[in-house]
């Protein structure tokens, strides 16, 4: 295993593939010249030329529409939108083309179209640069939802998302961009990480934390204090949150009787509750506390820092919604 930044592993991705397959390429604003907004496409437009890492204009709807008419036709493109805010200038061509196509064409027409977008908050750009708006194309069928969480799921699910003959909205946490991860393998590895598999983060028997996104660190983080208070928390990282891999959570939960969900985006309709509802059935009678959740609140993010932070779930936070929840020294039989 290698060490990166989440941001080279992206940029790693693409290279590999756009070597592999002369018909992958990326287009978005200022994904050549200046090698992306957050430096994740450095390289590409000199090692691939212009046809093949393309800056495009400023028209969100024009650069989806573009890509979901190339991947008809049999190319890869990797669109990049600068921030995932702009995903809705392209609602149109996102939820109402690129997810129905195959569906309205009988399975004749593919479109193995991936659009790649910075999430969430934390760097204080103000309302309309800071949303989690994973929950609004999850609600869309037809699209696969993804949330890679370390350097070494960016570039795993990144390459899976590629090779996916389904569009795949792939959504990078802008905060994880320069964070340093070891669990990038060798380049020579052809590694891809399936769609739908979830990932162990820590094992633990008190506590079941779901976490997406940047919300797993954070859980991580948090777990490894709460340890040395002797509070064992099991964490797990979806990964992808459609497919969802909802055996792993259930298994999970059944062993520890608690469940927390974290989740950046707003608790209100969003991903969190999903998650709750699907399981709730097959653990209903394993549960010895309600089911928690932790999202961000329900308003439009400031710009200020000081009023901003404190509306996002972080390791503190995490950490006591876990103590409220657990019994000191684990659940009682």
């Amino acid at each position: 295993m290698r060490e990166l930044m989440y941001r080279e592993a992206v940029q790693e991705a693409l290279d590999e593939e756009m070597a592999r397959d002369e018909n992958v390429f990326v287009i978005g604003e200022d994904v050549g010249v200046i090698g992306g907004n957050f430096k994740c496409t450095t390289g590409l437009l000199e090692k691939y030329g212009d046809l093949r890492c393309k800056d495009s204009p400023i028209s969100e709807a024009g650069i989806v529409g573009l890509g979901v008419g190339a991947a008809i036709t049999g190319c890869r493109p990797v669109v990049e939108l600068m921030f995932a805010d702009f995903l809705m200038v392209a609602m149109d061509q996102i939820c109402n083309q690129a997810a129905k196509i195959t569906y309205m064409s009988g399975g004749q027409v593919k479109v193995p179209l991936v659009i790649r977008m910075p999430l969430g908050g934390g760097r204080s750009s103000a309302a309309q640069h800071s949303q989690s708006l994973h929950a609004w194309v999850a609600h869309c069928p037809g699209l696969k939802v993804v949330l890679p969480a370390t350097a070494g799921e960016a570039k795993g699910l990144l390459k899976t998302a590629i090779r996916d003959n389904n569009p795949v909205i792939f959504f990078e946490h802008k905060m994880l961009y320069t964070v340093k991860f070891g669990d990038v393998p060798d380049k020579d590895e052809d590694f891809r990480i399936p769609f739908g598999k979830a990932r162990q983060v820590t094992e633990g028997s008190d506590v079941t934390v779901v976490a997406t996104s940047i919300m797993a660190v954070k859980a991580e983080k948090a777990a490894a204090t709460l340890a040395k208070e002797g509070i064992s928390v099991e964490t797990i990282d979806p990964r992808t949150i459609v497919p969802l891999d909802t055996e792993a959570i259930i298994r999970s939960v059944k062993k520890t009787g608690r469940l927390l969900i974290v989740d950046e985006g707003h608790a209100s309709f969003g991903i969190s509750g999903e998650i709750a509802l699907r399981i709730l059935p097959e653990i209903f009678y394993d549960l010895e506390a309600p089911i928690e959740r932790l999202g961000t609140a329900d308003t439009p993010l400031p710009f200020s820092p000081a009023l901003e932070f404190p509306l996002i779930p972080d390791e503190k936070s995490i950490a006591a919604k876990i103590r409220e929840m657990a019994r000191p020294g684990g659940k009682t039989a």
